[in-house]
């Protein structure tokens, strides 16, 4: 990689680190728009003091079998939902590993597994594209609308493969999308709320094909409506649209009605099922 970059995945990671910093400091009123964007968690398994500092596309562990004793990998583990939920599976025999680029996100996870007196969980501060794991770890790797985020999804895919132990298996949840308009890109804040670093699904599923998966399968798939897109930009994304619209010479609300348009149809939340081959 050279230096040029070198910096720019550097500012990317840190402007990443800083959007949802500062989404923490402002989960007012985020439950109920959660529940739109991830509908497939049971509301009673959710500790209410999570639901506003979760930012999934969707529950990963809803489609798995983690067993008691395995080890499980949460690539943007976040505020530790799903680290909390993936404990309760694997139980105290097992272990759950915990990856973010966000400082804030990993102090927030760590108050949040202790809260709940889990002593299973562990935690660090990094890279899915270079992950500080031995190879053949892994019983499971699961995600929730991160790998998005990645500037190199082959990497990303490649690391889980060389973690995951002959035989493991992932389940992922991500937001994919399809013939996205180009002033998507004029903005970081649409990369850091999985927008517009969002792939096609084929797109999407070859990097994990060439990875070395197999057994790839979409469990499911959920399209966003206008409604929900709607409330995603102009509630999580308000510097953006506002930029966007003073670039574009528009009211702020032809900006929104442009983009909800532009955008029907075209951006979903998928879980994708693989796994290690087995050896022999």
């Amino acid at each position: 990689m050279s230096l040029t970059d070198h910096v720019k995945k550097s500012e990317h990671l840190s402007n990443i680190a800083a959007f949802y910093s500062g989404k923490l400091a402002d989960v007012k009123g985020r439950n109920t728009f959660q529940q739109a964007l991830a509908p497939d968690y049971d509301a009673q398994e959710i500790p209410e003091h999570l639901l506003g500092s979760s930012f999934g596309c969707g529950n990963p562990l809803a489609f798995s079998q983690i067993k008691e004793g395995e080890t499980v990998l949460d690539l943007g583990s976040g505020a530790g939902l799903d680290l909390i939920l993936a404990a309760e599976k694997t139980g105290p025999s097992g272990k759950v590993i915990g990856i973010d680029v966000s400082e804030d996100m990993i102090t927030l996870a760590k108050r949040n597994c202790e809260r709940h007196g889990l002593h299973n969980i562990e935690l660090h501060q990094g890279v899915i594209e270079h992950l500080p794991f031995p190879d053949q770890s892994m019983d499971w790797v699961i995600s929730n609308c991160v790998i998005n985020l990645s500037t190199d999804k082959a990497a990303v895919f490649s690391e889980i493969n060389r973690v995951l132990k002959p035989g493991g298996k992932l389940v992922i949840s991500d937001m994919l999308a399809e013939d996205l308009p180009d002033w998507l890109h004029m903005h970081q804040d649409l990369l850091s709320a999985c927008i517009s670093g969002a792939v096609s699904e084929a797109a999407y599923l070859e990097y994990a094909g060439n990875s070395g998966l197999t057994a790839l399968t979409v469990l499911d798939r959920m399209t966003y409506e206008n409604t929900v897109l709607k409330q995603l930009i102009k509630d999580e994304l308000p510097v953006a649209l506002e930029e966007l619209a003073r670039q574009l010479g528009l009211s702020t609300d032809a900006m929104l009605d442009k983009a909800v348009t532009e955008l029907s149809g075209k951006v979903k939340a998928i879980k994708l099922y693989g796994e290690k081959p087995a050896l022999g």
